[in-house]
């Protein structure tokens, strides 16, 4: 039973599937793992640690696919890589599914796809497996080294026999695991930091890290709505987004440096600095918008590009902060790949010279939910 690691063939993806040590622990529950060559070299694993750790390398991503009963990857496999996948196959990784226009092709293959991105974050026993969190922290973590490298200013506050430097006043919108990390990252900087998010149960995280929470007034009705809902399915009234409108407005006017984070899965993100605020802030602020990639928090900001508006606000579209972080990022992304792989395998049973099988079960809640093609048919449900 073999694993296949391949390449990632965009620019601006440095991190890989399956690291040395994850390796390591797939040859321990039994398979055989192949790795494209060159595959781990932006993250910072040659090929030599690799086979260090056992496993075999390949000269092409096609090499690999053909010798794979599993094969993993970061993002979307390549088309041509895709076109050599066999009935029976399983592909794993971040696949966007909702924007992902190979699903009629996996399901025609025969491949079995799971998409890690789909996982029910609730689960107990799927926490282990979660990428998006993962990936949110690190990507939190870097989103406020990447403003303070932007920021013409210091973060903490400075007494000099010149005069005092205030400290910088920092603001995250959106405050799931990235703009918690974010938060906590400011202060540890001597930032002062002020948080937004469309969950009031929010409030309790953002002031325990010793950011204070933007609020914004809501009905008893409203607040037990976003409540139940989890924040992010509730539909708030029109008065409520005039008031949070304004609360941003004021807090960005202010701001020396604004990280935005919120990403919804299978929407465009939603846009939350508009035009008209971003005509308010000071020159030289900073915007760091996270979800640059999947349309922008931020009106006007460009995915992998940095610009400056007319006003001297800078606004830097971060559509892949983890990928900074590559070496980093792809060790926890594999361990993340192997805790899910595991689920995969049948139990031994009494017979400890059987050879290693897999159970694909859609009826298991972890499986089923990640699987979004099986038996030649596209399971994702449209959104």
């Amino acid at each position: 039973m073999k694993i296949g690691v391949i390449s990632a063939d965009i620019t601006s993806e440095s991190r890989v599937a399956i690291t040395p040590d994850a390796v390591k622990k797939l040859r321990k529950l039994g398979f055989e793992v192949v790795i494209q060559s060159g595959a781990g070299q932006a993250a910072y694993y040659a090929d030599e640690l690799y086979q260090a750790a056992g496993a075999d390398i390949a000269s092409s991503s096609t090499e690999v696919i053909t010798q794979s009963n599993i094969i993993t990857t970061v993002n979307d496999l390549p088309a041509e890589a895709t076109e050599s996948l066999s009935s029976g196959q399983i592909v794993i990784g971040m696949l966007d599914p909702y924007r992902n226009t190979q699903l009629d092709t996996y399901a025609a293959k025969g491949a079995t796809v799971f998409a890690m991105e789909l996982l029910p974050r609730t689960l107990s026993r799927a926490q282990n497996m979660d990428v998006l969190s993962s990936q949110a922290n690190l990507a939190g973590y870097k989103a406020v080294l990447l403003a303070a490298n932007e920021y013409s200013r210091p973060f903490p506050m400075f007494m000099t026999s010149a005069g005092t430097v205030k400290p910088a006043k920092v603001v995250i919108l959106g405050v799931g695991v990235a703009g918690l990390q974010a938060i906590a990252t400011a202060k540890r900087l001597g930032a002062v930091v002020e948080a937004s998010d469309l969950r009031p149960t929010a409030r309790e995280q953002v002031e325990s890290l010793g950011g204070k929470w933007l609020d914004v007034p809501m009905s008893a009705e409203e607040a037990e709505t976003a409540k139940s809902t989890g924040g992010y399915a509730w539909t708030p009234s029109e008065q409520y987004v005039k008031d949070q409108a304004a609360v941003v407005d004021k807090a960005l006017s202010n701001a020396d440096i604004v990280i935005t984070t919120a990403q919804i899965p299978g929407r465009n993100a939603p846009r939350l600095v508009h035009g008209a605020t971003l005509a308010k802030m000071k020159a030289g602020s900073v915007l760091i918008d996270m979800a640059a990639g999947t349309g922008g928090n931020v009106e006007g900001s460009v995915p992998n590009e940095t610009i400056t508006t007319d006003n001297g606000v800078r606004i830097v579209g971060a559509a892949n902060i983890p990928s900074q972080l590559a070496a980093q990022s792809s060790d926890l992304y594999a361990n993340n790949l192997v805790n899910f792989i595991t689920t995969l395998i049948a139990p031994a049973g009494d017979d400890a010279s059987a050879s290693l099988a897999l159970n694909l079960d859609m009826d298991d809640e972890i499986q089923g939910a990640l699987a979004v093609t099986h038996d030649s048919q596209v399971r994702l449900a449209k959104r």
